[in-house]
């Protein structure tokens, strides 16, 4: 009988433990070297909503879906070497092209990664383009119901 409670008290605690951050309503953040041209470049050239968080600079991307990203100031700011945010959209080609008119400058890779002139990438997978913010991080826009593939 009493090992029958401590397994039950000893499933208690690991089911708590499992879900400790489950209803979290987590968001993610990075870093740029000038918070006015990131305010700028994500309000005015890509559209989104950005609002300022507080006297510490600290602005708020609201993306679709409810996400929120915090963008703060950092003085000593290394650009991402990775892609720190992703946008799922219809009709790379027409985004691309909207994108560019904006100023926006797409990424051209070689090899794996190869991208076409327009700096799409049409090899496995989704289709996808990348290109950076004023702060040099990393950004991609991808055709999320279009796959390439070489499998027929």
């Amino acid at each position: 009988m009493e090992n029958e409670l401590i397994n039950e008290r000893s499933n208690k605690i690991k089911d708590t433990r499992s879900k400790i951050l489950k209803d979290s309503e987590a968001f993610s953040g990075f870093s740029v070297d000038d918070i006015q041209k990131a305010k700028e470049f994500y309000g005015q050239t890509l559209g989104l909503n950005v609002s300022e968080v507080d006297e510490m600079g600290l602005i708020s991307l609201k993306l679709a879906g409810g996400s929120e990203v915090m963008i703060y100031p950092k003085s000593d700011h290394a650009p991402a070497q990775f892609t720190i945010l992703n946008f799922p959209i219809e009709d790379i080609e027409k985004v691309v092209a909207d994108l560019k008119t904006n100023g926006v400058q797409f990424e051209h890779y070689e090899g794996d990664l190869e991208t076409d002139e327009h700096g799409i990438f049409r090899g496995d997978g989704p289709l996808i383009a990348w290109f950076k913010d004023p702060a040099g991080n990393i950004i991609s826009v991808l055709e999320k119901d279009r796959v390439v593939s070489d499998a027929v």
